[in-house]
């Protein structure tokens, strides 16, 4: 029939509709997660992932929240990804919290079939690491003062009103 040796190539959508399906259901033990940003978000560009630190390292008991997202080449091309926690990791840039593609393999290397839940797994896998089981990390709470990609610092404070 002509048919050996030939794929099928899933739509972007369909592939990411089939992401978001199993982001919900939970990922194997629960230490890793990941959904939409924006319901309304009708090209499924925006991600949320989450990370729970693996045991035994210095992330241990910290939960790292990080921002996918997915270009309309995806999954031709990778997502960008970066931790909105601030972690010190020899793929993430200290400053803006960019996983570095040119550093992180998985990226570097992108193959078609991988998937954000491949991307969130290996991060974890990479916490664990020799070269970052034992990094010091950034206190906790310290996102003041992260720096955005266009080179914006950016700062939050509270104002509180009184009556």
């Amino acid at each position: 029939m002509g048919t050996e040796g030939s794929t099928v190539v899933v739509p972007r959508s369909f592939r990411l509709l089939e992401e978001l399906e199993r982001g919900e259901k939970g990922i194997g033990d629960g230490t890793v997660s990941y959904g939409m940003d924006d319901a309304d978000d009708v090209y499924m560009q925006s991600w949320t992932g989450t990370i729970i630190g693996p045991s035994n390292t210095v992330h241990e008991g910290h939960i790292y929240q990080l921002k996918l997202i997915c270009g309309l080449e995806y999954p031709e091309k990778p997502p960008s990804v970066k931790f909105q926690s601030r972690i010190n990791m020899t793929c993430v840039n200290p400053e803006t919290g960019v996983v570095e593609p040119s550093i992180f393999p998985m990226l570097a290397d992108w193959k078609r079939e991988y998937t954000m839940e491949d991307i969130l797994t290996r991060l974890k896998k990479e916490m664990a690491s020799p070269q970052n089981r034992k990094l010091t990390q950034p206190p906790e709470g310290n996102d003041e003062g992260r720096v955005d990609p266009k080179g914006l610092v950016l700062r939050c404070c509270i104002i509180q009103q009184y009556s």
